[in-house]
């Protein structure tokens, strides 16, 4: 019977570094007895970091981690019946395979005769029974990651944990092992919690996927479920590929996006703003009249069991896979079929910052004045001639007990490389391609990360300035 109780509970778990960066921010996550779990997401998402906290190597700002339902949030590593596996296997050059793999088991004092058993059992399951005696330096990278595992997995640990270890192989050695890794899990039957940025790795060994983003969990599920039913616009970008487009419900089981009204099967209120998520295998070309939008082949790239096809359709790129090929220029319809539209409803990606009254009256934001008059903004306000700022009653209006939240869209800011230029500054840390235009996530050294819609590609890292017309902002006064 299978087990089906929690060996991992991860309650509220935050870490903050001295510089106040932070990695991980409220993470919550049951691990259950015998799963093959996965954190996967692009690099800085806190992954690691979380493995880290899990094998003790790290200690939470906040939370608690629990195993087999006692906390072991202080609980120096080794204390803890968990193994871990990098990408840089660590192995000694100075011993042969055998001595690698019964090194933990010295170290615990164990009988010879127990530790040349438990090494040929673990050989057999890593397929190198025969190569006790082989050097490290003689071995193939495949090789010398199996040799990781079994050094690992021979303490018999209730817990593999495994930190991108297939990151330093060829693409077929990597598809090798991400089977043979699978077959492992299967045959010990112990909890494995695996590190990637890999989603084909990630889809094709785990029960369960935890995909993360800047910190934070986006969305817990089966394989299936990550890659079908995606909870919002990053985890369809980042799981496979996408088709994703901002759209709106127009009526029962209808939307309209990309130009055309499509019937869907998500039961969403009319008037709904909505993304749009299909998946280029589901995209169907047909003959123009044929289609529910028309567009002209821009592209075709053969990827060996399908063509790849980009279709222009106005503003906005549709791309298709297709066994049969097409030709540049070509006139094309596009259809898809109910079932294989995923409707989720938009996020709010409003820009909510805190703006600051300085001693002359001014609105600032990030040190810098706007141009805007706080009567304007503060209904009823005026100006005394000693330049004093009354309410509408005539009383003097103390400005630290006033604060205004002011909020943008992504669509009314402007890049540009030129910094200075801008209202903020920061880095790209996140795009998603929407069709008709980028998705950005701008990281600044302020409390706030902007989103920002731009037509132009820019570049993950990019250094921008982010420029903010005062006349697309709105204004609002708490007191």
């Amino acid at each position: 019977m299978e087990d089906k109780t929690n060996i991992i509970e991860l309650k509220h778990i935050t870490k903050t570094y001295e510089d106040g960066f932070s990695a991980v921010s409220d993470l919550n996550l049951e691990v259950k007895r015998g799963e093959f779990i996965t954190f996967l997401g692009p690099s800085g998402c806190g992954k690691t970091t979380t493995l880290r906290m899990i094998a003790g190597f790290d200690v939470p700002t906040e939370g608690e981690i629990l195993l087999n339902g006692k906390p072991i949030t202080e609980l120096p590593p080794n204390k803890r019946p968990v193994n871990t596996v990098f990408q840089r296997y660590a192995l000694f050059p100075h011993m042969n395979i055998y001595e690698n793999i019964a090194f933990g088991l010295k170290q615990k004092k164990m009988p010879e005769h127990v530790i040349a058993k438990k090494v040929r059992k673990v050989l057999e399951l890593v397929d190198l029974e025969g190569f006790e005696k082989r050097r490290i330096d003689t071995l193939s990278g495949g090789q010398q990651q199996r040799v990781a595992i079994a050094r690992a997995v021979v303490n018999e640990p209730e817990i593999l944990l495994l930190d991108e270890p297939l990151g330093a192989l060829d693409l077929k050695m990597r598809k090798e092992m991400q089977l043979e890794l699978k077959e492992m899990h299967r045959e010990l039957g112990i909890t494995f919690i695996y590190v990637t940025h890999d989603q084909e790795e990630a889809l094709t060994m785990s029960d369960k996927i935890v995909v993360m983003s800047e910190g934070k969990m986006q969305q817990i599920g089966t394989p299936e479920d990550i890659y079908n039913e995606p909870i919002n616009a990053f985890v369809a970008d980042f799981i496979g590929e996408s088709n994703i487009f901002n759209g709106i419900m127009t009526g029962e089981l209808k939307a309209r996006f990309c130009g055309g009204e499509f019937v869907c099967v998500d039961d969403v209120k009319e008037g709904t703003h909505i993304t749009a998520v299909v998946r280029p295998e589901d995209v169907i070309l047909t003959a123009p009249e044929k289609g529910i939008i028309r567009g002209n082949v821009t592209s075709v790239i053969f990827k060996g069991i399908h063509y790849e096809i980009t279709v222009e359709s106005g503003k906005n790129e549709i791309v298709a896979q297709s066994v049969n090929s097409a030709v540049p220029g070509e006139r094309v319809g596009v259809y898809v079929e109910p079932d294989n539209i995923h409707i989720m409803i938009a996020e709010d990606n409003t820009n909510i910052f805190d703006g600051e009254i300085n001693k002359n009256y001014e609105l600032e934001y990030n040190g810098r004045v706007l141009d805007v008059s706080l009567t304007d903004i503060i209904k009823g306000s005026r100006m005394s001639e000693d330049g004093t700022l009354l309410d509408a009653g005539g009383s003097e209006i103390d400005i630290e007990k006033v604060k205004i939240k002011i909020s943008i869209q992504p669509q009314s800011i402007e890049l540009t490389d030129d910094q200075e230029e801008g209202l903020v500054q920061g880095c790209i840390s996140n795009m998603i391609y929407k069709g008709d235009h980028y998705s950005y996530v701008i990281h600044t050294d302020l409390e706030q990360d902007f989103v920002v819609d731009d037509e132009y590609l820019w570049n993950m890292e990019d250094q921008v300035g982010l420029v903010m017309p005062v006349e697309k902002m709105k204004f609002k006064v708490k007191r």
